[in-house]
């Protein structure tokens, strides 16, 4: 990792797309009703976001918060068609659910770890891979979607431990073979650090220099933002991130949040890199959330909001 970062040098601006709805809500065991998920979804729509991942068409016995994912998506894609709506899906079921909801992007998610790969799809790496196969061929019978691949625990696996970075190219290669519009390197368990992230991310730009790479953080570690400026000084411009800090998966023991679409906007807005996001509409929903989900936040700057309210001093 070179010793110092230019920042003048950075891009100038940067696309978050917003994962509460999907990664922040799936690990909430209390169901969040239906009409609370579609006002977040509304109130998101009005940020300035050109992406939300909307919800996840998994099994509800798997996980149960998303039993209402169609309902969900068809009246976001009603109310709100210029924004892209991704549905995360494991399998061609899942995708072929989507498609009925109306959803513009097949996120299909896979792991480079075997030991997760199982524990979160019932499936070995190769199966996962050959189902991706079948997810694109119908996504492209249908003409409606794009499939997007997301390869889960690129770096650390909770069973596994370290992630070689062989193991991530291997997937990201089948996947644009198969002709994924893009990819998403996740740090699943949140404890990827700058080194180990610049290792693997260099390798990924290196080999697909043009194509859409996205990076989904945790922030188990407290490494998020610290890894979005090694990202942003790779040439990485698109990040997933979560209003409040919720989220994490359900098969990833130890998995904590995701990095607080709050807190990445304020760091990318203080080193000069736009995200054309409205900061002050993201805190307000932010702060909403404990009442509407039943989730406690895990975000800096929500917590600064809190203490201003609060009053009080040393």
């Amino acid at each position: 990792m070179p010793s110092s970062i230019d920042f003048k040098a950075l891009p100038r601006r940067a696309e978050i797309v917003e994962v509460c709805p999907r990664d922040g809500f799936q690990n909430i065991k209390t169901f969040i009703p239906t009409a609370q998920k579609i006002a977040i979804l509304d109130a998101l729509s009005e940020v300035g976001y050109k992406t939300i991942e909307v919800t996840s068409f998994v099994s509800p016995k798997a996980v149960p918060q998303m039993a209402d994912a169609l309902e969900v998506m068809t009246d976001f894609k009603r109310k709100h068609p210029d924004i892209e709506a991704v549905a995360l899906v494991p399998n061609v079921k899942g995708a072929e659910k989507a498609l009925l909801g109306g959803a513009d992007t097949l996120n299909f998610v896979l792991s480079a770890s075997e030991s997760h790969n199982m524990e979160n799809t019932r499936k070995t790496i190769d199966e996962s891979l050959v189902a991706l196969a079948e997810v694109c061929k119908l996504a492209d019978a249908a003409g409606k979607a794009k499939v997007h691949a997301s390869v889960a625990t690129s770096f650390y696996c909770p069973f596994e431990g370290e992630i070689a970075k062989s193991a991530v190219l291997r997937i990201v290669d089948k996947a644009f073979s198969l002709g994924c519009a893009g990819v998403s390197i996740a740090d699943t368990i949140g404890t990827a650090h700058p080194v180990k992230l610049q290792d693997t991310l260099s390798a990924v730009r290196e080999r697909y220099p043009n194509q859409k790479i996205v990076l989904h953080l945790h922030d188990t570690h407290g490494f998020a933002l610290a890894n979005t400026l090694v990202a942003l000084s790779l040439g990485f411009t698109i990040f997933d991130a979560s209003v409040g800090g919720l989220g994490g998966c359900p098969f990833a023991p130890g998995a904590a949040g995701n990095v607080a679409t709050e807190d990445m906007v304020n760091f990318l807005e203080k080193i000069g890199v736009s995200t054309d996001l409205n900061l002050k509409k993201i805190l307000e929903i932010s702060a909403r959330i404990p009442e509407k989900t039943g989730a406690a936040l895990c975000s800096h700057l929500a917590a600064v909001q809190s203490a201003a309210c609060a009053g009080g001093g040393a």
